[in-house]
C-alpha cells in the first residue's frame, strides 16, 4: 500500500504511537517560531512513520530501535524521495524524541544513529535583469483588479526578495507605501523590514486602489460589480483571491507560472526564482554580502554565499564570451 494512503492496522497496533505524535504536535502548535508549514510536514512525516512502525509490530516509541527506523526508511525510499525529504523526516523523528525526553525523561534517540543523506549543493537558477523586465512587462496595463494584483505581486516579490510564504503572508498593516517598506514574517516567524522600490510601491498602490474601487464601484464598462468578479469580502491580507481570502503559496506559484509562459521565458521559473534574481542582481551590482543576508532574512551567512558562486559563474560566462583569448 502506498505510504501516503496507508490506513492504521486493523488491530489498532501503533495507536499509542499516534497518540504521542498528536500530543507532540499540540505542543508544537503553542511553541514560538514553528511555522504552519513545519507543522504540516511533521504531521505528515510522523503519521507515516507511526503507521508503518505499527504495522511492523512496534507498540511504543520507547520500543523503537535504530534498526526499526532504518527498515522504515528503506521501505519508504522505494518511492525515491529526495535527500532533502529524507533529511526532513529524520529531523521530525529526532524532534519527537527530544519532546519525549523532556516529558517523560526518556533516554535515547534511535534517530540519532542514522546518517542524514547529503543534499546536492545546486546553484539556484536565476533570471537576468532583461528576463525580469520581460516578465514584468508581460502583465499589461491592468484592466481589472486581478491584473493589478498580479503586477503588484511580481514587483513585490522581486523588489523585496520575498519568499512565497512571506509574500502571501503580508497584511495591509505591514505595507508602508510612504516609507517604502514592508514588515515581513520569515522562517521561524522572525520579522524583518524589507525595502521596496518605486516600481513595486506604484504597483501596490494601483492594485489596492483598484481592489477597493472594483469592490465598491463599477467595472470598466460602467456596470455594477454586484460581487461577481471583485473580491467578495474585506480582508486584512494584501494579496487576495476572488473570494476575498488570502492567496496561498500554491496560487502564487500558478500566477507566476502563467505570466512566465506569456513572457515566453524558458525553463522552470517559480516565486523563489525571483528571490534568487533579487540576491544575484544585488551582488552583481556591488552589494555587501552581509547586507544581502539581512535583506533575505538568512540566519547564516553560508546560506547567502551560494549566490556568490552564482555571480562567479556569470562572470566566467561573460569572460568566455568577451575575451579574445578566453
Amino acid at each position: 500500500m502506498p505510504f501516503g494512503k496507508a490506513a492504521w492496522p486493523a488491530d489498532r497496533r501503533g495507536v499509542d504511537l499516534k497518540r504521542d505524535v498528536d500530543e507532540f504536535l499540540r505542543a508544537l502548535e503553542g511553541a514560538r517560531g514553528v511555522s504552519p508549514h513545519t507543522l504540516r510536514a511533521y504531521r505528515h512525516d510522523l503519521g507515516e512513520v507511526a503507521r508503518d512502525l505499527g504495522r511492523a509490530g512496534v507498540a511504543r516509541w520507547e520500543d523503537v530501535r535504530t534498526a526499526d527506523l532504518r527498515d522504515h526508511l528503506l521501505r519508504w525510499q522505494e518511492g525515491k524521495p529526495s535527500p532533502a525529504t529524507v533529511a526532513r523526516r529524520l529531523a521530525s523523528v529526532r524532534s519527537l524524541y527530544r519532546h519525549l525526553a523532556l516529558q517523560r525523561g526518556f533516554e535515547g534517540n534511535p534517530g540519532a544513529g542514522l546518517r542524514v543523506p547529503r543534499r546536492p549543493r545546486r546553484l539556484p537558477s536565476c533570471l537576468t535583469v532583461d528576463e525580469i523586465r520581460r516578465l514584468l512587462d508581460a502583465v499589461p496595463a491592468p484592466t481589472d483588479w486581478r491584473e493589478a494584483r498580479d503586477r503588484a505581486l511580481l514587483e513585490t516579490v522581486y523588489s523585496g526578495g520575498l519568499r512565497a510564504s512571506e509574500a502571501v503572508g503580508l497584511d495591509l498593516a505591514d505595507v508602508d507605501l510612504i516609507g517604502g517598506s514592508a514588515r515581513v514574517r520569515g522562517k521561524g516567524r522572525k520579522e524583518r523590514v524589507s525595502p521596496l522600490g518605486p516600481p513595486a510601491l506604484r504597483a501596490l498602490q494601483a492594485y489596492l486602489d483598484r481592489r477597493r474601487r472594483d469592490r465598491h464601484g463599477r467595472d470598466r464598462h460602467g456596470r455594477d460589480w454586484h460581487g461577481r468578479d471583485a473580491p467578495r469580502r474585506v480582508s486584512r491580507a494584501v494579496f487576495v483571491n476572488r473570494a476575498g481570502t488570502r492567496l496561498t503559496t500554491r496560487s502564487l506559484q500558478r500566477i507566476v507560472r502563467s505570466w512566465v509562459i506569456r513572457a515566453g521565458l524558458a525553463g522552470r521559473v517559480s516565486p523563489h526564482t525571483l528571490r534568487h534574481a533579487f540576491a544575484t542582481h544585488l551582488l552583481e551590482n556591488g552589494a555587501d554580502l552581509r547586507v544581502v543576508q539581512e535583506l533575505l532574512g538568512h540566519a547564516s551567512l553560508s546560506t547567502t554565499q551560494i549566490y556568490t558562486h552564482l555571480t562567479t559563474r556569470r562572470m566566467r560566462e561573460v569572460y568566455r564570451a568577451a575575451h579574445p583569448r578566453a
